[in-house]
């Protein structure tokens, strides 16, 4: 074939922007170790509503069962080594074919066909169309050598990690947990400080539209529950009236609780739910705090500013600094601080799939000396009486229990105190933990620390 004829067959191939779109993003989270989270909303508005909600599926869909559907695809191809082009191709044909009913067989077929000719892959067309006819005529049956095999394969996470959350939880409840993270968690949002600024009587009309369609939640103030997302939702979001944040990480900010006059520090801030969180709760309060937020790169600092401008929290102080080093502020110059640190995000694997793909086990390790080289440094700001706040969105206990254990180890000037939250989220060492197949929310994990 000439090149011109190639070039006009790479032309004519048709793609629905949807699947494209999907392709792209498993692409990049494939090789570059992207963000789902990230790339979808950058994605997902050039796209029409019918493309988005496809394109929306297919990706999380696709990352919820990759190791399901990476079995299937081995077994068809007798393990032979793909180029990664052509096996994220053969994930999204077979994922409409085995749980997309309502799309045709030939529609999932053809296009994924297409996406590896438009990623200039010809040479496999014939090889993804053989692999996805076989496996609309054959029912793979599989099977495992193990128990833990059998759950790593279902449920799509590696296998060392089930082993290590068996050994932290138990085998039943590690599974439980597993599954949890693929089903399509329900949705959680709260009212803003743009929502607190408003007169009482647009107050009065938001909340009566939002009290009358969605759950309050049971734990988290100004924080409302759904399953699904709805016209309203998007107007109040556009709006700046409600921001979409997980109940659990509500969860942290509120265990901050700022007192008036107190002087207030987020230093892993970006990118700002937490900050804006907080900042809502101390206007609608009247508790005129002072707050101070900061991080790394200046990328994430630059979108916390945005964020904060858009939850109209102007008077938020935003630094950048490297917190693993030093912090730019004075000694004991804090109220409290918050430091919810860089973790490996392990409790937020419902909303992050590819969280469990990017890990390894060695990362621990090296996370938790990340995570106390800055509890220490953030603990040099605190006043007297002060209280410093620790949390990860992991369920490591390396990440928690131990980092928390160490630091009061070598500073002998901080007690423990109770986090404030609800019982039921303490546990018997008076930590808080949230937990996906008990809490339905992500998974959090929350210590208070007090100077004497």
């Amino acid at each position: 074939m000439s090149t011109t004829q190639k070039k006009q067959n790479q032309k004519t191939a048709k793609i629905s922007p949807a699947r494209l779109a999907a392709f792209e993003i498993l692409s990049k989270i494939e090789t570059e170790k992207a963000f789902s989270s990230v790339l979808l909303p950058f994605y997902e508005e050039k796209l029409s509503p019918e493309d988005r909600a496809l394109c929306h599926e297919i990706t999380l869909g696709v990352l919820r069962k990759q190791l399901y559907l990476d079995r299937i695809i081995g077994n068809y191809t007798n393990n032979k080594k793909l180029d990664a082009a052509v096996t994220i191709a053969l994930r999204i044909g077979l994922y409409q074919l085995l749980f997309l009913d309502k799309i045709p067989a030939y529609s999932a077929i053809n296009e994924s066909v297409n996406i590896v000719q438009k990623a200039k892959k010809t040479s496999a067309k014939g090889f993804v169309n053989a692999v996805l006819r076989r496996a609309t005529r054959e029912k793979f049956e599989f099977e495992f050598a193990d128990e833990i095999e059998r759950i790593s394969v279902e449920t799509s996470h590696p296998r060392w990690l089930l082993e290590k959350w068996s050994a932290q939880f138990g085998a039943q409840e590690a599974e439980k947990l597993a599954i949890e993270n693929n089903r399509i968690p329900q949705l959680a949002f709260r009212l803003t400080g743009k929502f607190f600024r408003r007169n009482a009587d647009e107050q009065s009309e938001i909340l009566s539209e939002i009290d009358a369609a969605y759950e309050k939640s049971e734990h988290v103030e100004s924080c409302y529950i759904t399953e699904k997302y709805d016209a309203k939702l998007f107007a109040l979001a556009d709006s700046g009236d409600i921001y979409f944040q997980d109940e659990g990480s509500q969860m942290v900010g509120q265990a901050v609780n700022l007192q008036k006059g107190e002087r207030f520090l987020d230093v892993c801030a970006s990118p700002g739910s937490k900050t804006t969180q907080i900042d809502a709760q101390s206007f609608n309060k009247k508790t005129r705090n002072s707050i101070f937020a900061g991080d790394l790169h200046f990328q994430r600092v630059k979108f916390l500013r945005e964020n904060c401008r858009s939850h109209r929290a102007g008077s938020v102080k935003i630094v950048q600094y490297d917190a693993e080093k030093s912090l730019p502020f004075a000694e004991e110059s804090f109220d409290a601080v918050l430091l919810d640190a860089p973790c490996s995000g392990t409790g937020t694997i419902r909303h992050n799939p590819e969280i469990r793909y990017f890990l390894e086990e060695k990362d621990f390790a090296d996370l938790k000396a990340k995570q106390l080289r800055i509890l220490n440094n953030a603990s040099n700001l605190l006043k007297t009486g002060g209280r410093l706040i620790y949390s990860t969105c992991s369920l490591e206990v390396e990440e928690n229990e131990a980092v928390c254990k160490t630091f009061l180890n070598e500073n002998r000037n901080f007690i423990q105190t109770a986090a404030g939250l609800p019982e039921k989220f303490l546990t018997s060492e008076n930590f808080a933990r949230t937990f996906p197949q008990k809490d339905k929310m992500d998974g959090f994990f929350i210590a208070v620390f007090e100077k004497k």
